[in-house]
């Protein structure tokens, strides 16, 4: 009698093997292609849920076929376990992070075996072991040596709710906290930095390099790393009473064309310069009032369009260096300091927050590039002074045109990159007052935290030799156990760690007490793990020219610009060490889509969650991991439906019973036979075999599983409308192994009990070869084509699968109910696609 499928009987049984077995342990093997599968670094913040075993079951499903198409296959798994959600639950619990981060890196580990993922469990790494933060602080050293590194004082993002900086990366949406939600603050402290704007032009070059990124990933790496070409001009600073005096101000400009309209220069409220100019004046009060202002917005409201204009006079004036005109100097909330030189040259003509501005504060608006179809042309056309100081505009003009008031250059083309544009940029670098320059949105990456869990920075503070690098033999700088956050300790409140002695001069010294933003963890672990096990080097440069780049990695698009940017900088850094020959990390880049239910992403706070637990304890992880990945395309988003689960679980049982029952049969396996319902399904096998290879390959994961459906299916109905003693037994099995073969990278648990246990075999399923399929065997003998007359199915046509066109064409024409259609009309066009569709165009 046929067994049931059973999944609670077989799952458990499978995973106990394949550790015993320690099929999953692979080593480098040069005699075979390598290929790197990759999911993304998971934060062991509780158990798994579905957006994990989404992400993981892709990566497991690429890693299981890869394997069996003959690569040597890297499918580690490690986890990110520093960071602030370990320091808040622990706070919570009253207990340390180290025991809640540990506690739920074991409870994960159990989920993804009972999910049957294919990690190699001699490469786990965690990011919160000694053995692997080691290897952070040198990563920091080596970037110190490199000047790359930094500690300055500057104005930096504060999250309130988290007390700790965080970079601008981590700032999203309207000014707030990527992690929290908090409005971020402004605050001038002085933090530690990696210098990854040294590296802007080169991460920006290579996103051309990057064949196999999504578009949109690569779209928004560029606009956020914000190249633009431009001037830096100099304007001379005047005096209390007006005078010129020897000081500059520099700005940084994308329209040089547009100089001549400058009618106002602007400072950002955090410039130096705005306090220095109006301290002790009438205009401090004002000054100091926008500072305040923009101090409790965040740098996103300040630059968005949509914000208020708020400013104040300093009373001073820059002479502009075109045609020597004196310039107000304001402050505005609308010019950011990290920005370009953190003062602007003002053109409202050409600007529209530079226009509202004017508007605002009656300020003059004069135009100097205008639309060639503009009557406003007619009447400056060749005035090379200005004549005007004001347009009759709506809103600013910043497309192409022509320059008027804008002395010789009048009549030249204006415009981003136009010749004007270029004219002026040589006329002001022949005189000494600016330059062409090349400006990037991108700022460096601050990496200082003040929080206790985390990776210290390996650095001390001498009262004498200044700020001194930890030397390598001392590393690594070990965090303490013994903070007690639940009283708000961090590492600047523990005397034990901090007082030390400076490594140059011997003297009292005090260690640095900020920890390394987490994203230095995982900007560099899929290099461990090609070398996970390695104390004596982070890993070996032999061991990581095998494995990298990351073949294909997968995650989600929230990461497009914070974790893979940084990944990025640190793989061209570790290049330049002579530590990897990989310029990227990643060739190939899969975002997988979100797990929603009821319209909504699943979250503990919106209550509608779907524990993975309770479903395979169900249904079985392997109907789970099939599910999942039949309901969309990966990169689209799911919507969670139970009753699908159900019966993707009514699939895997047919299959199992329709591959045990001609497994029972095997006595009769040397009866063969060629009639027409073997050929045909022998024809179906390889059609399907075919288009799951392809399908797989194209990470269209839902519709390779519809296609073992259809083989399935023509495998019941062989059996069902075939008498036993015509059927063809040794197909009949063969169709049987491939469907166990094809459903192993989705259903590993049951593929290996059909093909070890049912079948016979004695070596895993996941070490077979992937069947191969013949195309001339899936060709079909006929083809049923569609026949449409004026857009509308008439027909449909049976014939022969290698008909020429005229042929098809001939056949489609004679049909009985195409020919009662064009009675009396006259056929204009008969297109015909091949293999699908005859479409008749006929009229009077």
């Amino acid at each position: 009698m046929t067994r049931k499928y059973d999944p609670r009987a077989i799952e458990e049984k499978w995973q106990s093997v394949w550790d015993a077995e320690r099929l999953y342990s692979v080593t480098e093997d040069p005699q075979r292609p390598k290929k790197y599968v990759l999911e993304m670094f998971p934060y062991p913040s509780g158990d798994i849920h579905m957006g994990h075993v989404r992400n993981y079951s892709i990566g497991d499903v690429v890693a299981r076929f890869s394997t069996m198409r003959g690569f040597d296959v890297l499918h580690p798994i490690g986890w990110d376990a520093f960071g602030l959600p370990a320091e808040n639950a622990a706070i919570k619990s009253k207990s340390h992070p180290a025991k809640w981060t540990y506690a739920n890196i074991e409870t994960q580990a159990a989920s993804f075996k009972r999910m049957g993922f294919s990690y190699d469990p001699d490469r786990m790494v965690r990011s919160c072991d000694l053995d692997y933060y080691r290897w952070g602080q040198w990563i920091f050293l080596k970037f110190w040596e490199r000047g790359l590194v930094e500690r300055k004082k500057s104005p930096v993002n504060w999250c309130p709710d988290c007390k700790t900086v965080l970079a601008n990366e981590q700032v999203v949406g309207d000014g707030v906290c990527w992690r929290c939600k908090s409005a971020v603050e402004k605050r001038d402290l002085e933090q530690w930095y990696f210098k990854i704007t040294e590296y802007a032009q080169e991460l920006l070059d290579d996103l051309d390099t990057l064949k196999g990124w999504p578009e949109r990933v690569k779209t928004m790496q560029a606009n956020w790393i914000g190249r633009s070409e431009g001037a830096e001009v100099d304007f001379t600073l005047c005096g209390p009473e007006g005078e010129p005096t020897e000081s500059i101000i520099t700005v940084f400009t994308t329209r040089p064309d547009t100089l001549f309209g400058c009618s106002f220069f602007l400072l950002a409220p955090e410039h130096p310069l705005a306090e220095e100019l109006t301290s002790g004046t009438e205009y401090s009060a004002g000054v100091r009032a926008v500072a305040a202002a923009a101090a409790r917005e965040t740098a996103v409201e300040r630059a968005s369009g949509e914000a208020e204009k708020v400013g104040a006079f300093t009373g001073r004036y820059v002479i502009n260096p075109v045609n020597g005109d004196r310039v107000p100097v304001w402050v505005s909330n609308y010019v950011l300091m990290e920005y370009g030189t953190g003062a602007v040259m003002a053109v409202p003509s050409g600007d529209q927050r530079d226009f509202e501005f004017a508007r605002k504060y009656d300020l003059p608006i004069p135009p100097v590039v205008v639309a060639e179809d503009d009557p406003l042309l007619g009447e400056l056309s060749g005035e090379r002074d200005r004549v005007m100081n004001d347009v009759p505009w709506p809103e600013a003009f910043d497309g192409y045109g022509v320059m008027v008031q804008s002395g010789e250059f009048t009549g030249m083309p204006g415009g981003k990159a136009s010749e004007g544009m270029k004219a002026v940029t040589e006329w002001l670098a022949e005189r000494g007052l600016g330059r062409f320059s090349i400006n990037f949105r991108l700022r460096d990456w601050l990496i200082s935290r003040q929080r206790y869990w985390g990776n210290p920075i390996p650095a001390i503070d001498c009262p004498q030799c200044g700020l001194v690098p930890v030397p390598e033999t001392d590393l690594p700088v070990v965090l303490p156990m013994d903070v007690d956050i639940t009283k708000g300790e961090t590492l600047a409140d523990h005397p034990e760690f901090y007082d030390t002695k400076c490594p140059k001069c011997g003297g009292s010294a005090r260690r640095e007490t900020d920890t390394m933003d987490t994203f230095t963890c995982s900007s560099w672990y899929y290099l461990r793990y090609c070398d996970a096990r390695n104390g004596a080097e982070a890993f070996s440069r032999e061991k990581a020219d095998y494995w990298m780049p990351v073949d294909q990695y997968i995650g989600g698009i929230e990461h497009a610009i914070l974790h893979l940017l940084y990944s990025r900088f640190f793989t061209k850094v570790f290049r330049d060490m002579g530590l990897t020959s990989a310029d990227e990390p990643f060739t190939n880049l899969l975002t997988q889509g979100m797990v929603k239910k009821d319209g909504e992403t699943m979250s503990k706070s919106r209550g509608n969650v779907v524990a993975p637990e309770d479903m395979v304890a169900k249904y079985g992880a392997d109907a789970l991991r099939a599910f999942i990945l039949f309901m969309a395309p990966p990169d689209k988003d799911l919507e969670w439906n139970q009753e699908g689960l159900e019966g993707t679980f009514r699939f895997l049982s047919r299959l199992w019973r329709h591959v045990t029952e001609v497994a029972e049969e095997a006595p009769r396996a040397a009866v063969q036979v060629a009639d027409a319902a073997a050929k045909e399904l022998r024809r179906e096998q390889h059609r399907v075999v075919g288009k799951v290879t392809g399908d797989i390959e194209r990470f269209s994961f839902n519709t390779a599983l519809s296609a073992m459906m259809e083989l399935l299916n023509a495998a019941g109905e062989y059996r069902r409308t075939v008498a036993d003693d015509g059927r063809d037994a040794v197909l009949e099995r063969d169709v049987a192994e491939t469907l166990t073969l094809l459903i192993a990278p989705y259903a590993p648990h049951m593929a290996e009990e059909l093909w070890r246990e049912v079948l016979g075999h004695h070596r895993s399923v996941h070490r077979e070869e992937w069947p191969s399929f013949d195309p001339a065997v899936a060709a079909a003998d006929e083809v049923e084509i569609v026949v449409q007359v004026n857009g509308k199915v008439r027909a449909k046509l049976v014939i022969s699968a290698d008909a020429d066109e005229d042929a098809v064409r001939e056949a489609a024409l004679a049909m009985p109910n195409v020919v009662e259609h064009i009675a009396g009309l006259t056929v204009r066009k008969v297109l015909v696609v091949p293999g699908k569709l005859v479409s008749v165009v006929a009229s009077a």
